[in-house]
């Protein structure tokens, strides 16, 4: 697989590479990410390679995110497709700079299509449920957007299963411009996705975004178990991050032993075995690569040329797998199954 090997988006006729380039990491504003130089760097080596996939939103680093962005890709803006976000607040004490209401969605955009340079965003992400806005405001807001060709297509991020599939299909009984695309945290521990939100996502037309696909780091193979157990005062430093965003417990050690077991059975980097599971997995579009240098980068875009077997995948499918809880497990009983189907053999999808 290549950077070029283009993928359609959710049910649309978007072409997108398989991974896509995160830029939250673009700026020092929040005390770490990449300076311009470097960030510049890791851009054009995604882009070159083939990569047209560029995910942002107006919150990162206080907006040098996408005004980074916006000066990259002057000369290129019509061979990418530019995603950005809004929802989180841009000015303190101000309850309308953010949120899901129209006015928060309108304003944002005019701002980001200022800071990025562009007259258009190709892909418009609801960037997280405030619990407040109807859903009718929200849908409305975006396709009038999208007919003043201010944005060409919508998704939703950080959403209940629910919500985002009872907006799905809202703007399908209305006729208003369909969401096809959805991010959510997923990767090897983080695995709750696979309880609704993924089955939903595909059954709805959405493609699935993974952020955070290896864990804050914690998958990347670079921090050892005394690291993550606690260790010296220094490694406790270096690996908080990673810490903070999963349980150090059996599982999540137990899932770092069959990754890295992988790691060393095929050469592969264990970064390399967390990406190609994502990968593989049915309803995922792409990962998104969250790199603070040019060395990250590389060592994601590895993932590309490496393969897992079924055997590999299957331990890694087992190490993580989430506990569906009901109606899932109660729905795959042999014996529920044996009452809903009057023992004959279905085959389903």
């Amino acid at each position: 697989m290549r950077l070029d090997d283009y993928r359609l988006l959710g049910r649309s006729g978007l072409k997108v590479s398989p991974m896509a380039l995160g830029t939250m990491t673009f700026g020092t504003e929040w005390g770490w990410g990449a300076e311009e130089a470097e960030a510049r760097q890791i851009f054009d080596t995604y882009v070159d390679r083939g990569g047209n996939f560029i995910d942002t939103a107006n919150f990162y680093t206080g907006g040098t995110s996408e005004r980074m962005l916006g000066a990259f890709a002057a000369g290129r803006r019509d061979t990418l497709v530019i995603a950005t976000k809004y929802t989180l607040p841009m000015r303190t004490g101000d309850p309308n700079s953010g949120g899901n209401s129209r006015r928060s969605m309108v304003r944002a955009v005019e701002d980001s299509l200022s800071r990025l340079g562009t007259d258009y965003i190709d892909l418009l992400y609801l960037h997280a449920w405030d619990s407040t806005t109807p859903v009718e405001e929200i849908l409305r807001a975006m396709d009038d957007l999208v007919a003043a060709g201010k944005v060409v297509y919508l998704g939703l991020s950080d959403i209940p299963a629910w919500q985002a599939a009872r907006m799905q299909a809202i703007a399908d009984l209305r006729g208003w411009s369909p969401l096809i695309a959805l991010q959510l945290e997923y990767n090897l521990i983080e695995r709750s996705g696979d309880r609704d939100l993924i089955p939903m996502a595909r059954e709805m037309g959405m493609g699935v975004l993974p952020w955070s696909p290896l864990a804050s780091g914690l998958l990347s193979g670079k921090y050892s178990r005394k690291d993550l157990e606690g260790g010296s005062a220094d490694a406790q430093g270096r690996a908080a991050m990673a810490r903070q965003g999963s349980p150090m417990d059996a599982r999540t050690f137990g899932i770092l032993d069959v990754q890295a077991e992988i790691a060393a059975e095929t050469g592969g980097t264990p970064a390399a075995v967390a990406l190609a599971f994502l990968l593989s997995r049915s309803g995922v579009a792409a990962p998104i690569l969250g790199a603070r240098t040019l060395e990250q980068l590389e060592g994601n875009l590895a993932a590309l040329s490496f393969e897992l077997d079924p055997s590999q995948l299957s331990q890694l499918e087992d190490a993580g797998a989430p506990v569906l809880g009901f109606p899932h497990s109660y729905l795959q009983r042999p014996e529920i199954r044996q009452n809903i189907y009057g023992g004959l053999s279905i085959q389903t999808r």
